[in-house]
């Protein structure tokens, strides 16, 4: 077999020892992949890379050879629901002495595979050395698990979460999933003579400690992950200042530096993506859109290495939900309508996939423009397939520039052979007849711009729809996020409703 070709690894002509750190966060590291899609377009290359817990099959994936883009696809193509193996029947019937909830043949026979995870070439890959942590059960220690020595087994103990999945037994030894030691490991990366690491981080980490035993559970692994991380953080700052006296017991001969990717607000929690409230096309976008966010506003020195570089804000009460709208389309034209003419008779489409996450209800019902973000990718074959988002706008029932005119707004920016882009889409909806209700609400007139924003020059148009089909799915996602009580989602749900049923009522019934 031939030495594994790693995408992200650096060349001889790189000066700077770069390490990729990739940390835990259960089935929600697809996001992951997006971060490493976005990291490899702005040119980042890495002579080490460390994964703890969820992250090691991402830093698995990269090692068995697989690009950025391949990555995302095969998250985005993975059925969720093969995480889940049930131990046999005569398990459960030990009650509170059963081994776990379950077991790991799902993973080993549906998800590893599905995923390019390849022990033997893992074991191969050349041009940037691997780390994968594992517990030491019966030590209590956490052991990084070089490249060259990886195996099915400890690929499986590294993700095994005590509860949901037994500890896997080699000889005398007892092997879990390292989180609770750590979910980090800056200091092998460290040792490796790392003199800037990138972490990569999606453990939630917010002020509020919430009611209830699973989120309990999620704060003790917050806890461990995030506490563990901020003694590597400050041993490293500790580091930096006997390297500033000459002693450098590592051999990096400047200051180590940070750089920490991570989500604005925490992602949604594994449950979550389980029952389809988030799908792993939507975690991939949202990765690449929180690295494209760090990377236009990064700092040479990086980070100040305090507790503060992992934090994240609290989200109110909100919704979600994930909306497809597809038509003709046509490069060169100008005007929507004559786009979707062009692109009918090219046979051109383009689809626009977009997932809305409304952050506070509340603030979105009480502001004018009725703003917030969008995430999401484009399909548009002249271009490119599952094109990610870098940033997005969504606005619902925006005033518009006449008298009873109001806009649906759905904008997203995006790069394709390293061009910034940027699709602009609007759906007028304007005082009319009721009849007019259903294709004013589903139709999106559509502008493509050279550039970060409508401000560029148009270079494409069309009209994109949503079908009935669409709708059907749509309405599937439809959920309340961050309800800590049935109270609060029916009420978050009960504001969305009452100001959509509102707006239409006031266009199209009272008509003003």
């Amino acid at each position: 077999m031939k030495p594994t070709v790693v995408a992200l690894a650096a060349d001889a002509a790189e000066t700077t020892r770069r390490s990729l750190v990739l940390a835990g966060g259960g089935m929600r590291v697809a996001w992951q992949a997006g971060v490493l899609k976005a990291l490899h377009e702005a040119g980042l290359r890495f002579h080490h890379g460390d994964g703890t817990s969820g992250g090691t099959m991402n830093l698995g994936m990269l090692l068995s050879g697989l690009t950025p883009d391949e990555m995302c696809e095969r998250w985005r193509t993975l059925d969720v629901k093969d995480f889940v193996s049930f131990m046999p029947m005569r398990e459960y019937f030990k009650a509170l002495n059963m081994k776990a909830m379950g077991d790991a043949d799902g993973i080993v026979e549906k998800v590893f595979p599905h995923l390019g995870i390849d022990p033997a070439r893992i074991r191969l890959a050349e041009g940037m050395a691997g780390s994968f942590n594992v517990c030491n059960f019966t030590q209590k220690t956490n052991e990084a698990i070089p490249h060259m020595d990886i195996d099915l087994d400890l690929l499986v103990a590294g993700i095994s979460l005590p509860i949901f999945m037994p500890a896997v037994k080699r000889g005398d030894t007892e092997y879990l999933d390292s989180v609770w030691i750590k979910d980090a490991n800056l200091i092998e990366a460290v040792k490796r003579g790392a003199e800037e690491v990138w972490l990569v981080w999606c453990i939630g980490n917010t002020p509020t400690y919430h009611d209830g035993s699973f989120n309990q559970y999620v704060h003790m692994i917050e806890l461990s992950a995030a506490g563990k991380l901020n003694e590597e953080m400050a041993l490293v700052n500790e580091l930096n200042e006997r390297i500033a006296r000459g002693d450098s017991p590592y051999g990096q001969k400047q200051q180590i530096r940070l750089h920490v990717v991570k989500p604005e607000k925490p992602l949604p929690l594994d449950p979550d993506f389980y029952l389809g409230r988030i799908d792993s096309a939507t975690l991939v976008d949202r990765g690449y859109a929180d690295a494209m966010r760090y990377l236009r506003t990064r700092k040479p020195e990086g980070m100040p290495l305090t507790p503060e570089a992992t934090q994240m804000q609290d989200a109110g009460t909100g919704i979600a939900f994930r909306e497809t709208m597809a038509g003709y389309f046509s490069l060169g034209a100008i005007d929507p309508k004559t786009g979707a003419a062009q692109g009918k008779s090219a046979n051109t489409q383009l689809a626009l996939h977009a997932s809305i996450d409304i952050e506070d209800i509340d603030a979105f019902v009480a502001d004018p423009q009725h703003r917030s973000g969008l995430s999401g990718h484009v399909d548009f074959a002249p271009l490119g397939t599952n094109m990610p988002a870098s940033h997005g706008v969504f606005a619902l029932f925006m005033p518009g520039d006449e008298p009873g005119l109001r806009w649906m707004v759905y904008e997203l920016g995006f790069q394709h052979a390293g061009k910034d882009y940027y699709l602009a889409g609007k759906k007028e909806v304007r005082v009319a007849s009721p009849l007019a209700l259903w294709p004013a609400t589903t139709t999106l007139y559509t502008k493509l711009h050279e550039g970060r924003d409508t401000s560029g020059p148009v270079v494409g148009a069309g009209v994109l729809s949503l079908g009935v089909s669409a709708l059907m799915s749509l309405l599937s996602t439809f959920h309340a996020t961050n309800a800590p009580t049935m109270g609060k989602s029916l009420g978050a749900t009960g504001s969305f409703a009452g100001f959509f049923t509102k707006s239409l009522v006031s266009t199209y019934i009272m008509r003003r």
